[in-house]
């Protein structure tokens, strides 16, 4: 993200609690604290007019507590920071599982009740809550898993997999799901910075076609030069399979569908690129 918005025009101030290193002069690194802990905000938001805030714990087991200090809390403080100190946007990356567990049987869209089923969810579902209410502009994005180079979780499984030169059991997988590139990810928070219709809204964010998992094979081993090489293993052996070694939540993650169209940040004019 910080190379596309310095590309797009704007100076960044690249926090982290892993100081990232740029040559480019545009790129101003600086290093937050554990987030688990209070932390004073001011310093940094004195030095900035809009705030993209995509710090917290995911793909990871953790204590629900910590999950809430560190994606609900922190995000608390800075959005109440941010008001104090007339930050004109703050740009919150929440997550589609602040809406809904990691599948549905139906579309998902803005308008309905969220029902995160985890502690993640919940913690990114009060962290949008207090972003509301701090009273700082604002616009809260809910990425739905998101692939490419440096992408976590259980589509970094899938992809490491697929580089493997073996047939993969795993050609008549039909559930669609929403995804989201790197590339469209980076291209929406961009929209969310520069379009005032974004301001005080709740967006969901993915490409706009779902696929399988059994596409997104396909579509890697394509980029490899390699045939899909995909075994047409019936579906209910392989759910079985997994549920058997106790991986169901691989199995709702891969093989149930979640579809959330992104209808509505379309609507305000974001082009996305794939």
């Amino acid at each position: 993200l910080i190379p596309y918005l310095v590309a797009q025009g704007y100076k960044v101030i690249a926090a982290s609690r892993t100081e990232p290193s740029f040559q480019d002069p545009n790129i101003v690194p600086v290093r937050l604290p554990d987030l688990s802990a209070p932390v004073d905000w001011q310093p940094f938001l004195r030095q900035c007019d809009a705030v993209v805030h995509l710090a917290g714990i995911a793909h990871q087991f953790a204590p629900d507590d910590l999950y809430d200090r560190v994606n609900h809390r922190a995000t608390a403080a800075l959005a109440e920071a941010a008001f104090r100190c007339g930050t004109r946007h703050l740009v919150f990356v929440s997550s589609i599982a602040a809406q809904s567990g990691s599948s549905s049987d139906h579309e998902l869209t803005e308008d309905e009740p969220p029902r995160p089923n985890n502690a993640y969810g919940r913690s990114k579902l009060a962290a949008e809550k207090a972003v509301r209410a701090a009273g700082v502009p604002f616009t809260i994005l809910r990425p739905v898993v998101i692939y490419g180079e440096g992408a976590k979780g259980n589509f970094a499984t899938v992809f490491k997999i697929s580089r493997l030169p073996i047939p993969l059991p795993l050609g008549t997988l039909t559930a669609r799901r929403s995804v989201l590139s790197i590339l469209n990810f980076n291209s929406a928070v961009g929209t969310a910075l520069s379009n005032s219709s974004a301001r005080g809204e709740t967006f969901i964010i993915s490409d706009p076609a779902p696929v399988t998992v059994a596409d997104l094979i396909k579509r890697h081993r394509a980029s490899l030069g390699r045939s899909s090489w995909l075994l047409p293993i019936p579906e209910r052996w392989l759910e079985l399979s997994l549920k058997a070694v106790g991986q169901r939540a691989v199995w709702e993650r891969l093989g149930r569908p979640l579809v959330a169209y992104p209808s509505k940040f379309l609507a305000i004019g974001w082009k996305p690129s794939e």
